[in-house]
């Protein structure tokens, strides 16, 4: 199983699995354990289902005091060197950031943190086949450089922003367009980021699009009456979910709620625009529809979305919004801005509709559409179905395989 224990995979019986070394800043750890969550839930299912092993390499930016009053910087302090998650040893070497110049110094200093720590590796036995990496900067081009030091072919995938917004800076353009020249494959996890990374200069026939699962046993339908009940909720509910950042678009959702007046909102997450948020909510007179609920376990969200009516997801930018598919196979249908990625996830009525004016006037408009005609909860679910993680690792171990015999 996936949930809980994770059962052994046939690895575990095959000497000859595929050995993996996922590299990647974005990856949970005991201190921050939603961080980068889509990229452990992709592994886990990848080494369940086929025979692949893997060791990650997570590492994590040096910070010298555990305090809480340093905020997200003391989290990286309380971060392990080491541990096991899901069945998967996890290792977390710090390296170095420098203020003022971190985006240009990035790469550098994380291949340097990383070539030490992989050669530590390799000099204790480990073994490894390939550098399954995950963000195309600084991550993407430090395990290319990681991979030709230790002679091994690398896979980047990209997420969103790291095509949408990184590229923007000249130095990280040139240095991920040089990357995507000389990795052995990529990944794409929409076809609308693919054909921006084609744009940017990657060869067509080396992106591979390898879409997002869900996982169906975590995300299922709950009991909604109960799930309400918990919540204090007695109107139609919104939920938006992710990071406080701006570009998730919270403050959006929250606006738009003046335009609904019979609605309330939850908003499940923490982050820097938290203060920013509550003085909105007061400045709109919102308090009594509006809650920051601050961020929950990952396995928790299941009961949050079985409570709404509906999931708005009003970011400026995604590659593949993950809580599209988890609220949708909790039965809970979505209201999705026309941006990369969500048009591929919301397809048919049944998963809800996708609006085209990023403005709270537009997300209001939305909503109301919805709701004029909202979609059972069990044709939500079995939309949500087809998207389960296998054919995302069936694509992947296929990849990875065809690259070695190259």
């Amino acid at each position: 199983m996936i949930n809980g224990a994770t059962r052994l995979g046939p690895a575990d019986r095959d000497p000859t699995a595929l050995r993996l070394l996922t590299f990647s800043t974005l990856f949970p750890n005991a201190a921050r354990p939603n961080h980068g969550v889509f990229v452990e839930n992709r592994l886990r299912h990848l080494v369940a289902s086929h025979p692949v092993t893997a060791t990650v390499m997570a590492p994590v930016p040096f910070f010298p005091f555990r305090s809480a009053r340093f905020g997200a910087w003391s989290e990286h302090a309380r971060a392990p060197r080491r541990e096991t998650r899901h069945g998967l040893v996890v290792h977390h070497p710090r390296y170095g950031t420098i203020p003022r110049f971190g985006m240009s110094v990035a790469p550098l200093l994380l291949y340097r943190a990383a070539l030490v720590a992989a050669r530590r590796l390799l000099a204790e036995g480990e073994r490894f086949d390939l550098i399954d990496a995950h963000y195309l900067y600084p991550d993407g081009v430090a395990a290319e450089w990681l991979g030709r030091a230790l002679g091994l072919p690398v896979v980047v995938t990209a997420r969103g922003s790291d095509v949408s917004l990184l590229p923007s800076h000249a130095l990280p353009r040139r240095m991920i367009q040089a990357m995507m020249r000389r990795v052995d494959g990529l990944i794409a996890v929409s076809a609308a980021l693919r054909t921006a990374m084609i744009a940017l200069g990657a060869a067509p026939e080396r992106v591979t699009v390898l879409r997002n699962g869900v996982d169906t046993r975590l995300f299922r339908p709950l009991g909604r009456s109960a799930a309400r009940a918990a919540l204090g909720l007695t109107r139609p509910t919104l939920i938006s979910v992710g990071l406080l950042i701006e570009r998730k678009g919270h403050h959006r959702v929250i606006e738009a709620m003046a335009s609904l007046p019979g609605f309330e909102l939850l908003v499940v997450g923490e982050g820097p625009e938290r203060p920013r948020l509550e003085a909105l909510i007061a400045r709109l007179g919102l308090t009594d529809r509006v809650r920051l609920l601050g961020a929950r376990p990952h396995a928790d969200l299941a009961n949050c979305y079985a409570a709404a009516d509906a999931l708005v997801l009003a970011s400026s930018r995604e590659g593949w919004a993950n809580v599209l598919l988890e609220a949708m196979a909790c039965g809970t249908p979505v209201i999705a801005a026309r941006i990369w990625g969500n048009p591929e996830v919301v397809q048919e009525r049944a998963a809800g509709l996708i609006y085209d004016e990023n403005t709270p006037l537009g997300i209001a408009a939305g909503v109301q559409a919805l709701f004029a005609d909202l979609p059972d909860r069990a044709a939500t679910r079995a939309y949500a179905e087809h998207f389960s993680w296998d054919a995302t690792s069936a694509g992947q171990f296929q990849l990875f395989n065809a690259i070695l015999k190259r």
